[in-house]
């Protein structure tokens, strides 16, 4: 009865070690148009594609302009003309923009919830030439 006892409850064990992966999965920006760091001719959409599908309600994106060819310490400015539409799933995010993109380096930050609740962020960046 004991060796019974105790194989049963080395199965529970290593069922529960292999299912701990996908329980600790968060979400992740696994694609991006632009690409991280890529260079770029004025886009007119943004988009993220996560590992996983996001409660929308809980994502938060900006686009940031973090350095304008020629101007100096201009700090950071946030782009704020674009609308967020889904697909895939609730995996993809595309931010329209209302209007090309000027030149200059930009940031792409998020923060968002996946299935489990876990707020992640992160951000992607290229540059407009």
């Amino acid at each position: 009865m004991r060796l019974g006892t105790l194989v049963t409850g080395l199965a529970l064990a290593c069922t529960t070690i292999a299912a701990a992966p996908a329980v600790l999965a968060h979400a992740k920006v696994v694609a991006s148009t632009p690409a991280d760091n890529a260079v770029v001719a004025k886009p007119k959409t943004v988009t993220l594609t996560f590992n996983e599908a996001l409660l929308p309600p809980t994502v938060a994106t900006s686009i940031v302009m973090t350095a304008m060819p020629g101007v100096k310490d201009h700090g950071e400015m946030t782009i704020r003309n674009f609308t967020t539409a889904w697909s895939n799933g609730n995996k993809t995010m595309t931010l329209n923009l209302r209007q090309p993109l000027r030149p200059g380096s930009y940031e792409v930050r998020w923060q968002a919830a996946g299935a489990d609740g876990h707020r992640m962020r992160g951000k992607t960046s290229f540059t407009v030439k």
